[in-house]
């Protein structure tokens, strides 16, 4: 291979149309669930409230409450779906040299060896590794991964602190959205339960036959649809709570990130936390005013992160990521590739100023490299084992 040669991505070799065809029923789900909003709408507002209800301080009441829920709900949705997912940086990437030397190595051997030297020369920030203590490579985007960091099959790119592919928001639930997400599981189990809580007397009326309306169908259907909904919403909504406080992702759920822990590599499913106020910061950003809203909500300088006894990072910090910037979508705090750990090995303490070293290698191609911006990452520093090999978070 050529040093020249521009490395592209192993996508799939489906044809234009049925790529078409594959875009278009992957937002089917979605288009139910605005299919299912939209009637609804009609059912709630038209039917119950216009028709049915004679109290115009209960129609009143009913309708404020149910246009905020509604537009809460559909402000994080959208958000959701529309928020680009984290990709990584293409200094994770393997150059053409060294991808050449990779592909055509005959042992694994060979193969960790690449990869550790690519890693080293480039101080990328890598801790997590592989069962066998390999470094996270992904094929088919040639690429290493960052801490966090999956390939979703249904995108064809690796993610940057993939969650989970979501088909009811076709897209990836990761470190770009997922507060998003979370406040439309919220904002979506509240708008169920208002409904089959307001719509529950007028139920019971057409249970004891005492509903004499025209759409009292649309009534009867839209509490049991707000019900159905609710129960499936509690479990799921409740689940993401649980994964906020103790920081972790659905796949790490399954499947936890793998530490150096006391010289060997160790699963620790805990091993990002740090205290279930801070993993909550982590995920919904510094600014409290903005927590329950699907707008950015981090004040800091993206990518430093709270640490147990201090106040959140001021406004005034000047550092930035040398990663890409997310603009106004960022809502969590960090740059999606470094992470503070709970327990660090004394091995892996040296390697953590290769943070430092990698922000500052790429500050100078910072005008070659469009969406990356040139930081100092002091503020990384401070998640650097003390003496007793446990960092301050």
């Amino acid at each position: 291979m050529s040093a020249t040669t521009a490395i592209t991505p192993k996508f799939s070799m489906m044809t234009t149309p049925c790529r078409i065809c594959f875009k278009a029923a992957k937002w089917l789900p979605v288009l139910f669930i605005v299919t299912v909003v939209v009637w609804s709408y009609y059912a709630y507002v038209i039917q119950l409230n216009l028709f049915t209800i004679a109290s115009i301080i209960e129609k009143c009441f009913y309708l404020i409450v149910y246009h905020v829920l509604l537009g809460l709900f559909l402000w994080a949705y959208w958000q959701t779906i529309f928020t680009d997912i984290g990709t990584v940086p293409k200094q994770f990437r393997l150059p053409p040299t060294e991808l050449d030397r990779y592909e055509s190595a005959e042992t694994d051997e060979v193969r960790r060896d690449v990869l550790e030297r690519f890693i080293q020369k480039h101080s990328l920030p890598v801790y997590n590794r592989t069962m066998t203590g390999d470094i996270r490579y992904c094929d088919k985007c040639v690429q290493v991964k960052p801490d966090r960091c999956h390939h979703c099959s249904v995108c064809g790119v690796c993610v940057l602190k993939l969650d989970h592919h979501c088909p009811w928001v076709n897209n990836c639930v990761a470190f770009t959205n997922y507060k998003f997400f979370i406040l439309f599981l919220g904002y979506a189990l509240l708008y169920c339960l208002f409904i089959g809580a307001t719509t529950l007397q007028y139920f019971i009326k057409f249970w004891k036959n005492q509903l004499d309306v025209d759409g009292k169908f649309h009534i009867l259907f839209v509490f049991f649809v707000s019900i159905m909904f609710a129960i499936s919403l509690v479990s799921l909504f409740g689940y993401h709570v649980f994964l906020v406080v103790k920081n972790r992702s659905t796949l790490e759920s399954f499947r936890a990130p793998i530490f150096r822990l006391n010289h060997t590599w160790m699963q620790d499913k805990d091993g990002f936390s740090l205290g279930a106020l801070n993993n909550f910061i982590e995920v919904f950003g510094d600014d409290r005013k903005l927590w329950f809203l699907p707008v950015a909500s981090s004040l800091g300088d993206g990518v430093s992160y709270p640490v147990r006894g201090q106040q959140p990072p001021s406004t005034t910090t000047a550092t930035t990521s040398p990663v890409q910037s997310y603009g106004s979508t960022q809502t969590s705090l960090g740059d999606g590739v470094t992470y503070p750990q709970r327990c660090v090995d004394e091995d892996t303490d040296d390697l953590l100023g290769a943070r430092q070293r990698w922000a500052d290698d790429e500050e100078e191609n910072e005008l070659m490299c469009t969406g990356y911006t040139n930081s100092h990452t002091h503020a990384l520093e401070e998640v650097i084992v003390q003496a007793n090999h446990t960092n301050p978070v």
